[in-house]
């Protein structure tokens, strides 16, 4: 029976599992979710073509939740489990395994904050810093980073903070940062081995450092961000 990661909304207390260094991971399985819900749909609906694909064409029959984003974790398990049962999964929480298992190549998923933990860091997060995270380092399963929920600026709106596209520009200012991939609300980032293409339902945008943002459509492989 093949195992999977569910890393949704984890958060900054994963640490089921480290990879090496990115460039050597050619095993990798990864699907990276901007978010579980979007307006008008139920708990993972968008993405559920997507996941169960993902998980079938890995024989996956049993998938591992880590539910860390929130203090009520039982019940975030629940509702993971509900999903997972009624596509025909197993599904257990890490926060009721004794012993979680470290392993490289295991399929993993990420929604949101797990999406941020596959990445290179949790700098370009979108949360408030509620609780202090011993370091902002990821688990680098990719050689970048990305921003779920990405939305684009209204030019009607009269709110005077900065823009997610300011707030990323702001963190490229600092030298050598990773270029970030701002996924909006309904997309997904498939990575298989030395591939990542986008999926779902919206285009996404690139950031990198010195370099003007850039609009890449449905379908474009972003291998070269794996190099």
């Amino acid at each position: 029976m093949v195992t999977a990661y569910w890393a949704v909304d984890c958060g900054a207390g994963l640490h089921c599992w480290r990879s090496r260094e990115t460039k050597k991971m050619s095993s990798r399985s990864l699907l990276l979710l901007s978010n579980s819900t979007v307006h008008g749909s139920g708990y993972l609906e968008w993405a559920a073509h997507h996941i169960k694909e993902f998980l079938t064409g890995k024989n996956v029959k049993r998938v591992l939740f880590v539910p860390y984003a929130l203090r009520k974790m039982d019940n975030y398990a629940e509702t993971a489990q509900k999903k997972f049962t009624s596509w025909g999964f197993e599904l257990d929480s890490i926060h009721k395994a004794e012993d979680p298992v470290s392993a490289d190549g295991i399929p993993y998923i990420g929604s949101s904050a797990g999406t941020n933990m596959a990445t290179v860091s949790i700098n370009t997060t979108n949360d408030m810093p509620i609780v202090f995270p011993p370091s902002f380092t990821a688990l680098a399963l990719i050689p970048f980073n990305i921003n779920p929920h990405y939305i684009d600026a209204d030019p009607a709106s009269k709110h005077m903070g900065e823009t997610r596209e300011e707030r990323i520009n702001q963190y490229h200012e600092i030298p050598d940062t990773p270029a970030v991939l701002g996924l909006r609300e309904g997309a997904l980032l498939h990575v298989t081995g030395q591939s990542a293409v986008l999926k779902g339902l919206h285009p996404a945008r690139l950031f990198r450092c010195g370099k003007l943002p850039e609009e890449f459509p449905l379908n474009t492989d972003f291998s070269f961000l794996l190099q």
